[in-house]
């Protein structure tokens, strides 16, 4: 099966399964719930849900329970919607990308507020301006590194 062909049953997969979840799904375990994507095995035959939740780790592990509980349920709404040979068998796998991107933007704007309190051209700020006699000679121990 042509890769473009699995990148259209993925994207139909993933509009079918957010929408139930959304609408449809009645576990109270599942919420806070982004699908970000599916990945179809060549066969068609299963399918991992790329999910994103917002919360702790444990509230993450107790979606994913939801989730897996339900794959049924979603598995009858993407025969209802999107006829293919086979239905997918669905497991449902935590993206941490999101999670990691938003740590990574913190840290930028943590070092751009650092930068915008230290002067970045080398002048020193005013009434803490030092002699070159003054200060200390670079050592190992002073390194930051």
């Amino acid at each position: 099966m042509s890769s473009r062909r699995l990148l259209k049953a993925g994207e139909a997969i993933r509009e079918v399964v957010s929408m139930a979840i959304l609408t449809e799904l009645r576990d109270p375990r599942v919420q806070h719930v982004t699908v970000l994507g599916v990945e179809v095995m060549p066969d068609m035959r299963e399918a991992k849900v790329f999910i994103s939740v917002l919360g702790t780790p444990v509230q993450q592990k107790t979606v994913l329970r939801g989730l897996q509980n339900s794959a049924g349920f979603l598995q009858s709404k993407i025969a209802d919607r999107i006829e293919t040979r086979y239905t997918p068998r669905l497991t449902f796998v935590a993206d941490e990308g999101v999670k990691k991107s938003l740590a990574v933007s913190q840290i930028l704007e943590q070092i751009a507020a650092e930068k915008k309190s230290k002067p970045s051209d080398g002048t020193a700020v005013e009434g803490s301006k030092k002699h070159d006699s003054d200060r200390e000679p670079f050592s190992e121990e002073n390194s930051n590194d």
